[in-house]
């Protein structure tokens, strides 16, 4: 589908609403709610399931408790004093990884995980966070509030990690300089030691090799549920019985956890082991400030809320005298129903409307199983994948009735922008080293400029797109009474391509969808000769 550039942009900055289609939030909201299930838009889960994975094999270690400790480290350069440094994924610079404070393979195993992640809307940082919170709330721990826009980092920051040699002053200055009191540092400790443990290879002065076939990384854990979140690491503490290497290990110049844990005569611990309520709403706002601690000059979005009633993957695109409406629309934290009705209203350039009866595609789940929610096809026969719209009549905006209650976002719709599509007519020329990228363009929307989008990513792991314009055409070829085609002929063997389009008065459009000369959803058939 097509959305508009300009409104991402107004909404991220202000963050006052969240009205469909709105790119980055719509991506955003996406990979913090479709977790598992249909349609899940993040692949972390398949990481995490069940939570003592650890790249596939079961070892002692687990990517859960890496992907903490890489959103950890990463905020930890933080300087509360001049603003510089936070979350901003400068720790996937070998030279911050090649720091003794940052000693151990989880963040390099981690970042191959995360930039497979990320993309134009979801900045590096932003998978860092969406990786940490995914693991915690899916693995036993509490909700945590999540914003987004993190700005990707283009240097390695300064040093700021505490390392567990070092004394308790020097700790408490470390986790001021990151914007934490001596009793936060005591929180964030517990909290992110709820998971994992030290391993041998990266600390031998604090753990010994193991020699344990159950636990071949020789990972010595900060408590006996290491994968799974609770106050045990709390419990243990306070009860003498715990084995947490930085507490009770042999090597007391390394019991960093120790002298954190009793710098306020244990009574935050004491707390947190009377109390697991306690324990897990303190670390909800801990972690949401940690992942929230980013460079002065960011500005995060308000906490992203799941949409009640969403499109997603809705796109188009023109067969002739048909326009092809794909999509599905999901109902959040709400189970399935054989009885349940919902139909899709559709509004077009004539004034008239349509509507039809969606099919049930599925469920997904969220938040570890908290929420549940319902998915509708738009193409009450699916899988078949889309809805048939005469393409002169068009398409302006979707609203649904679901069970006879009108969903519509306030009486705004759902806009749907069909001025800039891809043609069906798109071919491979004979030979096949040649492709002719068809765009269909409707002959009302008047645009200045169209144009192909090839994104790649650059030497830093960031996203680079590149516009090839479509030319206009000086006799355009009228596909049917609304369109025309302009046509952009491309190498076969070439990447995925994507639409956009400015019009007057500064709007610019990008797809979603993206189109493969050599195959995908929407194959090249032969040219005509």
């Amino acid at each position: 589908m097509l959305t508009l550039a300009s409104t991402l942009l107004a909404t991220a900055a202000g963050a006052t609403a969240y009205i469909w289609p709105s790119p980055q939030l719509d991506a955003l909201e996406a990979a913090r709610f479709d977790v598992f299930g249909i349609n899940s838009a993040s692949a972390f889960s398949g990481f995490i399931q069940p939570c003592d994975q650890f790249f596939s094999s079961f070892t002692g270690r687990s990517n859960a408790a890496d992907w903490i400790r890489t959103a950890y480290h990463d905020m930890a350069t933080f300087n509360s004093d001049d603003g510089t440094g936070g979350l901003d994924a400068s720790i996937r610079f070998a030279e911050e990884q090649a720091r003794p404070e940052n000693v151990g393979d989880g963040f390099a195993n981690t970042m191959q995980i995360i930039t497979g992640q990320s993309n134009r809307y979801i900045s590096i940082a932003d998978s860092i966070a969406l990786a940490a919170l995914i693991a915690i709330e899916n693995c036993g721990g509490p909700e945590i509030p999540f914003r987004g826009n993190r700005v990707d980092a283009i240097v390695p920051n300064s040093p700021g990690v505490p390392e567990p040699q070092q004394d308790i002053d020097a700790h408490i200055e470390s986790f001021r300089k990151q914007g934490f009191t001596k009793e936060e540092m005591i929180g964030l400790v517990a909290c992110g030691h709820s998971f994992g443990g030290v391993q041998h290879d990266a600390f031998p002065d604090t753990v010994p090799d193991l020699n344990d076939p159950d636990n071949t990384q020789s990972v010595q854990h900060f408590d006996t549920t290491f994968v799974t979140f609770d106050n045990n690491v709390a419990t243990e503490y306070i009860s003498g019985t715990t084995q947490n290497p930085l507490v009770a290990g042999h090597n007391d110049t390394t019991n960093s956890d120790k002298r954190i844990f009793m710098s306020d005569g244990n009574v935050t611990m004491r707390a947190f082991a009377d109390s697991p309520s306690v324990f897990a709403s303190t670390c909800s706002t801990l972690f949401a400030r940690m992942l929230d601690t980013v460079p002065k000059e960011t500005k995060l979005t308000e906490v992203i809320t799941p949409m009640p009633v969403k499109p997603r993957n809705v796109l188009l695109t023109l067969d002739n005298s048909t326009l092809r409406l794909f999509g599905k629309v999901r109902l959040w934290n709400t189970a399935p129903s054989a009885s349940r009705s919902v139909r899709l209203l559709y509004t077009t350039h004539l004034g008239t409307t349509g509507n039809v009866t969606l099919g049930d595609a599925g469920i997904s789940s969220s938040t570890g199983n908290k929420y549940t929610s319902a998915w509708y096809s738009f193409n009450a026969s699916f899988p078949s994948s889309f809805l048939g719209i005469d393409a002169v009549a068009g398409v302006t905006s979707l609203s649904f009735l679901i069970d006879g209650k009108l969903e519509n976002q306030g009486g705004l719709g759902y806009a749907v922008q069909d001025g800039v599509l891809f043609s069906s007519t798109s071919c491979t020329i004979p030979g096949g080293k040649t492709v002719k990228f068809d765009v269909a363009v409707r002959k009302t929307a008047s645009p200045i400029r169209v144009f192909l989008e090839n994104i790649d990513t650059d030497s830093l792991g960031m996203p680079l797109i590149t516009e090839i314009d479509v030319p206009r055409p000086a006799n355009p070829i009228s596909i049917n009474d609304a369109y025309e085609i302009w046509s952009l002929d491309l190498p076969a063997a070439g990447a995925s391509y994507g639409i956009g389009a400015e019009f007057p008065g500064g709007v610019k459009y990008s797809s979603e969808d993206l189109h493969h000369p050599s195959g995908g959803e929407f194959v090249f058939k032969i040219c005509a000769s």
